[in-house]
């Protein structure tokens, strides 16, 4: 093993788990909008003043900010992935060992069963009745039963049986490998909201070229040098750049994950966490998430004149012949031990999509257990019709049959002329957090569905226990009309419990729902979920759950609290609105920064601000109540329209903003000639009308708000009160006159602002074109 180590032949892949510190630095530091301001910020370092280039430490706090923040979600979500990492079985040296995945080397021989994720690509050497499926990697649902001498690929999982493989293929070069790391991916290429803030920042960086090309020729027009005016320009240039806006999106998801990881939920995916607060509709699996999966035998019943001790030695001997027991076969084993005497010749492992489990003994007796809809199909209706009323308490039932007839493990199917000898009843245990769970769920107003294997009378049961309204709307899945037809939609957005679902049907559920405009969860633990949590928009898996629904969900419950959601849900909540908040506030700097710079450059006056001022009033207005109010909470419901809002909330507040300080800086070089002045009267209406903007977006002012906007104004009464603060943001103390049109100009761009977006919220914006345009 050592020489296959050393040769690198070992199942080791480059993580994607979490992204690498080299990634890390490369996202927060060659983007953009930092080439653009790095090459400012040289400008002003050869042209200008080095107060002037203030704006470069705001970049590179920024760059460490979100380096820092990563860097520490990175570090939360690797130590909690450790704890997923699954183990596989492996024969060395003539005994069995378990060993984390990423430690098998080629030519291991490793052990797979029900729920496994395959690790690496391999060689069936000996099977038990596995069943494979291969849908991650060819869309194809049906399990394929596979024999010794057939080939089992990376990515795909055990959905019945078991085997021993040799391994043919570790690492990369295992078959499809990067389906297998794709559903661990930390991304946020499907973030809704980085797509929003992108779209903005697309169209920011089309206007940079031709106003920055307008406004560096006014300056010269207005009679500057070269230095001079390009150090003007750097200062309309820079305003428009909304600096920190990425910053803040990637910190505030980084702190969401780091958030929920202290409660023990993985985020897998980045914006899953988003993704859940816009959900809309949660579909539960009963088994594992409305109960803990641990269930215990209850009863054990012969039916007609079979006698009771030979059932309960056929229950024995039928899970001593399961080598590997799902928890209903081990609830059996408990109750009954084991029963060596009977000599097994056949064996057919329990199945998800067929719901039962076949066992052929030497006496040539075959005993089959399972669901008894689909163990009896239509024949025995009177023992059906009694079976469904014990189910409808809420325990599971399976049948126990027995024929003569033989199995064969290819096709899975049931034998014939089969004869109910008894059934077994067992007990699951609910959830003590569901009750509180699902009414999170139905105040918020989520839809809920509850899609299960089990009998929909033993679903429904459990579902009307724990509250999941409409419970009595409840549907055996094999009456549902075809997949992917209309009624079939229809059957699952208006039943609310679903009994006997396959796989398949439960990824076609998911299906149904997202074609009728919802935003579907997936919760499971168990094999037979992992289809719909790979469909659905967001895949949640309790820790205890299967390997394979812990390597294809977004978010992992390493605690199996199925009240851990709704945290989650808070969590992606309080960031998509305070990053529109955020976004508003930005979008309204970059907007009334062009407005200023074009209205200047055809004015071919000299800019009215140098860099350092738009640093300070960015600073007080923007960056540091943008950086709190990211972090404030809310349970506000997400709402489409993000960027329309924004867009209806910045156009006009932008508008005001430059129209204010255009007049200011008229006004200002009528009554003084000097430049200093006249910079500081436009300064000084900016702040003010900024900290307007800021109170228009953040009403109602709670304490902590209105602290933080008094906080903001008092920031800036001591720069100008202080002679080192004025004297390093070259500002002056106006005259009575300056402070008397500063003062006129900010009260009316605060009632103009007020008034105007009033007028927009009641309009919609669809009064002006261009506005409802752009936030189409």
């Amino acid at each position: 093993m050592r020489e296959r180590v050393v040769a690198g032949k070992v199942n080791v892949v480059e993580s994607r788990g979490s992204r690498s510190v080299v990634d890390i630095l490369r996202t927060n530091l060659l983007t953009r909008f930092n080439a653009i301001m790095s090459v400012m910020l040289v400008i002003v370092l050869v042209f200008g003043h080095l107060p002037d280039a203030l704006f470069g430490l705001v970049m590179i706090a920024n760059a460490v900010i979100g380096i820092v923040q990563e860097l520490r979600a990175k570090h939360t979500l690797d130590k909690l992935r450790v704890l997923v990492i699954p183990k596989v079985t492996v024969m060395r040296d003539g005994a069995e060992r378990e060993i984390p995945m990423d430690e098998i080397v080629l030519d291991d021989i490793v052990e797979v069963s029900t729920g496994d994720q395959i690790p690496a690509d391999g060689i069936v050497i000996d099977t038990s009745g596995i069943q494979v499926d291969e849908s991650l990697l060819t869309g194809e649902a049906d399990p394929v039963h596979k024999e010794s001498g057939d080939r089992i690929f990376s990515g795909s999982f055990v959905v019945a049986g078991s085997a021993l493989a040799r391994v043919v293929a570790v690492g990369e070069n295992s078959y499809a490998q990067h389906i297998a790391a794709e559903a661990r991916e930390f991304t946020l290429t499907k973030s809704a909201l980085r797509e929003g803030i992108d779209r903005i920042l697309r169209v920011v960086t089309w206007l940079l070229v031709p106003i920055g090309a307008l406004l560096l020729w006014s300056q010269f027009r207005a009679g500057h040098s070269i230095g001079d005016a390009l150090v003007s320009t750097v200062a309309g240039v820079v305003g428009m750049v909304p600096q920190g806006l990425v910053l803040l999106v990637s910190m505030a998801l980084a702190v969401a994950v780091i958030r929920l990881g202290r409660r023990k939920a993985l985020v897998q995916e980045l914006p899953a966490v988003e993704t859940l607060a816009r959900v809309d509709v949660v579909c539960a699996d009963k088994t594992g998430t409305l109960t803990t999966g641990s269930i215990r035998h209850r009863d054990t019943v012969p039916l007609g004149d079979h006698d009771a001790d030979e059932l309960a030695a056929a229950l024995a001997a039928i899970a001593a012949a399961d080598p590997h027991r799902n928890p209903t076969m081990q609830g059996i084993a408990d109750a009954y031990g084991d029963q060596p005497d009977w000599v097994v010749d056949a064996f057919l492992p329990f199945s998800s999509a067929t719901k039962f489990s076949a066992v052929r003994f030497a006496d040539g007796r075959t005993w089959v257990i399972g669901a008894p809809e689909i163990v009896l199909g239509r024949s025995h209706p009177d023992v059906l019709g009694h079976l469904r009323e014990v189910a409808s308490s809420g325990d599971r039932v399976l049948v126990v049959a027995v024929t003569g007839e033989p199995i064969y493990e290819a096709e899975h199917q049931l034998p014939a002329s089969l004869d109910p000898f008894g059934y077994v009843t067992f007990a699951e245990e609910v959830r003590d957090d569901a009750p509180e769970t699902i009414d999170y769920f139905v105040q918020q107003h989520v839809t809920l569905k509850v899609i299960s294997g089990d009998s929909d009378a033993t679903v429904g049961a459990i579902a009307t226990g724990v509250g999941v309204p409409n419970a009595d709307r409840r549907v055996d899945a094999r009456t549902l009309p075809p997949e992917g037809t209309a009624g079939f939609t229809a059957a699952v957005n208006d039943d609310a419990v679903f009994g006997r679902v396959t796989p398949d049907q439960k990824r076609s559920m998911v299906i149904a729902l997202q074609d009728e405009g919802h935003t579907v969860a997936m919760t499971g633990d168990g094999v037979n979920d992992v289809l719909a949590l790979k469909k659905a928009d967001i895949g949640i898996a309790m820790g205890s759950g299967a390997p394979a629904t812990r390597a294809v969900a977004q978010i992992v419950l390493l605690d199996n609290r199925f009240s851990s959601l709704p945290h989650v849900v808070a969590e992606g909540r309080r960031v998509i609105a305070n990053m529109e908040r955020v976004a508003s506030l930005f979008v309204s700097k970059t907007v009334y920064a062009a407005i200023l710079a074009v209205a200047i450059g055809f004015a071919g006056w000299s800019f009215p601000l140098l860099p350092r001022h738009l640093t300070l009033i960015g600073s007080l207005t923007i960056g540091i109540p943008a950086f709190f109010l990211s972090f404030e909470s809310t349970d506000e419901p997400v709402r489409e329209g993000a960027f329309r809002r924004v867009m209806r909330f910045a156009a006009p507040s932008g508008v005001i903003a430059a129209a204010a300080a255009y007049g200011v800086y008229a006004a200002a070089s009528v009554f003084d000639h000097d430049p200093a002045a006249d910079r500081t009267a436009t300064t000084i209406t900016m702040v003010l009308v900024g900290l307007w903007i800021l109170i228009e977006l953040i009403s109602p002012l709670t304490p902590k708000r209105a602290a933080l906007v008094g906080s903001m104004f008092g920031l800036f009464a001591v720069v100008l009160a202080v002679p080192l603060g004025r004297e390093f943001f070259h500002l002056v103390i106006p005259s009575i006159e300056v402070i008397g049109v500063i003062v006129g100009a900010s009260l009316v761009a605060g009632f103009a602002l007020h008034y105007a977006l009033r007028l927009v919220d009641h309009h919609g914006g669809d009064w002006v074109p261009w506005l409802k345009e752009a936030g189409e």
